[in-house]
């Protein structure tokens, strides 16, 4: 039994760690949401020599390459360009037309006036998603490395089972407020920002992730703690009818020996009335 219980209790460590590292990394990086912005290209310039819009300049020189477009009010679609984006939590970056690399700024700032309360609550929920997984984790390890006895181990196992699913219920809730917050930006958000098309990144599916592992180790710690319980409970049972029958073996063979005293007292008893009896009676 206590090989089994600390099996279980290794599965459940195991499980809040990978919680634990999948929810910081998705909370400290970008790729929540990732896709393209239409922008509209800048203009031809002494650097700037491809993707970009000529206003009368050096057309000889610009024929033979295809990147730059003359500027026509016929041109349509290609006095556009789509760069990729990606959005976190804290940032939002884009890259950059003009020059190598990105430019990142406050996704927070991005946000709707109607919706920045969301969005920190979002973030208040995420760290106190964190916070709840430590303690957790904290317990577990206690109870897998430094419990002396098989009570403290359950009194260690329902807290970190109970810690364990409080996160969980905060980690679902930020994630699903900062996907609300999101898709209210894309549609409210600043004209120079919103996203021409748009779907969910790794950050996003590691949040999800990290959930999924913290239910599954409060699953395996209540499971733990049950399967302790039921087996304790059981043995207690076992115990408790093997003593009762014991205590009725004991006392029938206590009865049994008093009866059998009892007959070789009365049999003394009558062989000392008839000596009696004997030495008594005249000759």
């Amino acid at each position: 039994m206590k090989t089994n219980r600390r099996c279980r209790a290794l599965l459940a460590v195991s499980l809040n760690l990978m919680a634990l590292l999948f929810s910081t990394t998705a909370f400290i990086t970008t790729h929540w949401c990732e896709g393209t912005q239409r922008v509209p290209k800048p203009s031809c310039g002494k650097e700037k020599k491809t993707n970009c819009l000529n206003y009368g300049g050096n057309e000889t020189a610009n024929e033979t390459n295809q990147n730059v477009v003359h500027y026509s009010w016929e041109t349509g679609d290609d006095r556009f360009l789509f760069r990729y984006f990606h959005t976190g939590i804290w940032y939002s970056c884009e890259e950059n037309i003009n020059a190598a690399g990105e430019k990142c700024r406050s996704f927070i700032d991005l946000a709707p006036a109607s919706e920045k309360g969301v969005l920190w609550l979002s973030v208040v929920s995420e760290v106190l998603y964190i916070l709840l997984l430590v303690v957790g984790f904290s317990l577990m390890c206690l109870e897998l490395f430094h419990s002396s006895s098989v009570i403290d181990g359950l009194k260690l196992n329902a807290f970190a089972a109970v810690f364990t699913v409080l996160s969980g219920l905060l980690g679902m809730v930020a994630h699903m407020m900062y996907t609300q917050v999101f898709q209210v930006t894309v549609s409210l958000g600043p004209e120079d920002w919103r996203p021409h098309s748009w779907d969910y990144g790794w950050s996003f599916c590691l949040a999800w992730g990290s959930f999924t592992c913290c239910m599954a180790a409060s699953v395996t710690t209540l499971n733990s703690y049950t399967k302790t319980v039921i087996e304790f409970r059981h043995k207690r049972k076992i115990f408790e009818q093997g003593f009762r029958e014991e205590q009725n073996f004991l006392d029938q063979e206590a009865i049994k020996y008093f009866r059998e005293r009892t007959e070789e007292e009365r049999a003394e008893a009558g062989d000392l009335r008839l000596q009696c009896l004997h030495s008594c009676s005249p000759n």
